[in-house]
């Protein structure tokens, strides 16, 4: 639990107590995965129709939507916007 006066990090899986690799990681798959439902809705597709649109089937895409990161990888994830007709940028910086 955090106490009054300090701050977290720029990662919350960080502050979650992951390894800084770890929390990387997830902070990315988390974006990416906020993307694409974020592109689902937008389109206001049915899960059945995301899985048509995304080539995966329906129970995938409802894993998507109901968050479970830990079932898909970056390179899924690229897959998956790319899909989607989304682009993904990459950026390295240094670390803090």
């Amino acid at each position: 639990m955090r106490t009054k006066g300090t701050t977290g990090n720029q990662n919350v899986f960080r502050d979650l107590g992951f390894s800084e690799a770890e929390a990387a990681n997830l902070r990315i798959r988390a974006e990416m995965m906020n993307a694409l439902i974020a592109h689902i809705e937008k389109k206001r597709w049915t899960q059945a129709q995301a899985a048509r649109h995304l080539r995966m089937t329906q129970p995938r895409v409802s894993n998507l939507m109901r968050g479970k990161i830990q079932l898909f990888s970056i390179d899924t994830l690229v897959n998956l916007l790319a899909a989607a007709g989304r682009r993904v940028d990459f950026r390295v910086g240094k670390a803090a």
